[in-house]
């Protein structure tokens, strides 16, 4: 392996060919991604050669354009280099050089050798530590009828995510609390005869601003989703309604986003767009500055028998031509090659998406439903749910919620909410 002289952290005077080489961060390590001088660029081979380069490739500089730098570049290194007159290129042996600060909130600095530390439990203290000092969101919660319901929006109200206004019938709401262990002194109660009543009601303080956030209680989603939708007295706005589930799976290392499990049954190609523009808009407040979108299938091709391939493709191209913002796109792809870079390398798939995506598009609400299920109780994974696309932040938490996700739920809705997230 031929050593690498380092010229100089800035672009070489000299009329000497020389690579820039980028090194990024990784959760297992770094890549490596290379751009050369006009001079030597003409006879970079394809691909470039591995071990020291990593699995760096000619079209590096392009997927630069494409924003990749969005993974984290944390070293940026001019070298000088004399390519072979002719036969094999040599690999090459790069120094070690110091990282500098991930950008990503929930990605913190790690150095070489050490372990890294759980994702999820970073991106959620992340989020916290941003809700700190910030005054606690106006939250109207429909239908608090049982311990697990009030006792989330109690939960969020003690660590001052939320002002929970409980709404539904009064007796029951004390019922829950006693159920609960919970008091509700100073909590305010607007009384209301019946879980439809109530839904209405939450939605109508929303509406007349007495609320900046609405709350699932005990009553089914699609009962407080009537009340969201209704078109004279609801909180529908030009964006479609979408459901995202921001899920902590232990065997990835990252938050991800799967979207739409809950809401949308078949959606349209304009009803995708705003699906992903909702879920963009959502990791941007999660502190993931450029996500990754994988655009799922059952395949990585485009095929005309298989429609959801045909959604994937022109999604990708609205995303070019500017109708879908934030974010890097791609698809179709299979599940296997959205999160595991080994599969996508199998496939041979060249993507600044593939292997490492934050947010998951599913083709339909069954599909997504069944996979964030499947996460959830084959996987071991815990899932918070949020509706976006209203005039606020919606909070749907079940009884099956674990307590960090309940809590994902509310910091990612106040967040939203204090900063006026939505459309």
């Amino acid at each position: 392996m031929k050593p690498v002289e380092i010229a100089a952290d800035e672009r070489p005077e000299s009329g000497k060919p020389w690579l820039m080489i980028r090194r990024y961060r990784r959760r297992d390590g770094y890549d490596y991604y290379v751009t050369a001088s006009p001079s030597l660029e003409a006879r970079l081979p394809r691909p470039l050669p591995i071990g020291g380069l990593g699995f760096a490739t000619y079209e590096a500089a392009h997927l630069f354009s494409q924003g990749l730098a969005t993974a984290q570049a944390v070293d940026t290194l001019y070298v000088t280099f004399t390519p072979p007159e002719h036969g094999h290129w040599p690999a090459l042996a790069l120094p070690s050089v110091h990282p500098c600060e991930a950008e990503n909130l929930y990605e913190a600095e790690l150095h070489e050798g050490d372990a890294a530390p759980a994702a999820g439990r970073q991106w959620l203290d992340a989020l916290l530590e941003r809700c700190a000092g910030r005054p606690a969101v106006a939250t109207a919660v429909a239908h608090p009828c049982d311990a697990a319901s009030l006792g989330a929006a109690m939960e969020a109200a003690e660590r001052g995510l939320i002002r929970p206004l409980l709404v539904g019938p009064e007796h029951k709401i004390r019922a829950a609390a006693e159920a609960a262990g919970v008091d509700l002194h100073g909590v305010q109660l607007i009384p209301e005869p019946h879980s439809h009543a109530a839904a209405a009601q939450a939605v109508a303080l929303v509406r007349a601003g007495q609320a900046q956030l609405l709350m699932k209680g005990s009553l089914h989603t699609e009962e407080l989703m009537h009340a969201v939708l209704d078109r004279s007295r609801g909180l529908r706005t030009e964006r479609r309604v979408s459901h995202v589930y921001i899920v902590e799976a232990p065997a990835y290392p990252r938050p991800l986003l799967i979207t739409d499990a809950a809401i949308n049954i078949s959606p349209t190609l304009e009803e995708k767009r705003d699906i992903v523009q909702n879920a963009i808009d959502l990791a941007h407040v999660m502190g993931i500055h450029t996500p990754r979108v994988a655009v799922l299938s059952a395949v990585e091709t485009v095929s005309a028998k298989l429609q959801s391939t045909i959604d994937a493709a022109a999604l990708c191209k609205m995303a070019d031509r500017g109708q879908i913002t934030g974010a890097l796109i791609d698809g179709p792809l299979a599940f296997d090659n959205a999160v595991s870079p080994q599969a996508a390398e199998s496939k041979g798939i060249r993507s600044p998406v593939a292997g490492r995506a934050d947010i998951l598009v599913t083709p339909d609400l069954v599909s997504g439903n069944i996979l964030a299920k499947q996460l959830t109780f084959m996987g071991g994974a815990e899932a918070a749910g949020v509706a976006l696309g209203a005039r606020v932040p919606i909070i749907l938490t079940s009884r099956a919620d674990a307590e960090r996700t309940r809590v994902a739920s509310c910091a990612v809705a106040a967040l939203m909410a204090s900063q006026g997230a939505q459309p």
